[in-house]
């Protein structure tokens, strides 16, 4: 039993080591062609150690196409789209943990509905509402779309997370004077970090990288987010992976820094979120 489990763990660990090559090659080799001229992109075999590192596709992306103002774009949007996901999500995940009223299961009921729904399937109604509000062609627009896309599964796991807490705790509170607004800001927010925590990633992933409905929404060039600027940029360029790589690798830092800030509250509050709901 002992040899059968040994050769078990043995297969599995030769199974994710695989798996994990697989995912970190690709990245690695992006970060190298980045750090390459263009002329030493397509050799063969490939080089992903540069034998001539240059950071010239780095300037060269900051000086190329109001490379800043896209940048900037996707900073505005995911800050106040993140911000108020966390704001809307919370209350309303703390009304359907502990409050009984009218309509809670039914609107619980969307929540889920809505989590579930693929999005590419409401791209033509979004962009019909959008229209009818004169969103199009704004940061705005953006905004409302990523708050609405991400603010379902918020809910849900900060909700699953609320009812893993004592109400104990709340109903001293209430003893001692507290208004329902005073517990929401000094007892349940600092009570849920990890699910905060957990949500903003996510909502942070979601608002950053979002490409098909910025690229639907927006037209001109002032609008445009990060995604949709590296996408124009291959054409512009006429795909010099350098450059497009070394964009793209400036792109992920916000979202590294995002994830290593809050990384030790990311698993905590995705299984404390979901066991519950």
């Amino acid at each position: 039993m002992k040899t059968k489990r040994i050769i078990r763990e043995t297969i599995i660990t030769i199974l994710l080591c695989v798996a994990a090559l697989t995912t970190v090659i690709p990245f690695l080799y992006m970060i190298s062609t980045a750090f390459k001229g263009q002329v030493f992109v397509f050799e063969v075999p490939p080089q992903f150690i540069p034998k001539n590192p240059t950071l010239q596709n780095f300037i060269a992306a900051f000086a190329s196409n109001n490379f800043g103002r896209y940048f900037l774009n996707s900073i505005i949007v995911t800050v106040i789209a993140v911000l108020s996901i966390l704001l809307l999500a919370s209350m309303m995940a703390y009304a359907l943990a502990r409050y009984q009223f009218v309509g809670r299961k039914f609107i619980y009921g969307l929540v889920i509905f809505f989590m579930t729904m693929p999005a590419m399937s409401l791209i033509v109604p979004q962009f019909i509402v959008a229209h009818t509000l004169q969103l199009t062609d704004t940061l705005a627009g953006l905004i409302v779309l990523d708050v609405a896309q991400n603010l379902p599964f918020a809910v849900f796991l900060l909700k699953g997370f609320l009812e893993d807490i004592p109400k104990e705790i709340e109903e001293a509170a209430i003893i001692d004077g507290a208004s329902p607004w005073s517990i929401y800001m000094h007892i349940v927010v600092p009570l849920c970090k990890p699910a905060l925590a957990t949500s903003a990633i996510i909502a942070f992933l979601g608002a950053w990288d979002e490409f098909v409905w910025a690229s639907t929404i927006t037209n001109s060039p002032q609008n445009r987010t990060l995604p949709v600027a590296i996408a124009t940029f291959q054409g512009v360029h006429t795909t010099n992976w350098g450059l497009v790589f070394a964009a793209s690798l400036i792109a992920i830092v916000p979202v590294l820094i995002m994830f290593i800030s809050l990384q030790k509250y990311f698993v905590k509050g995705m299984v404390a979120g979901a066991v519950k709901g």
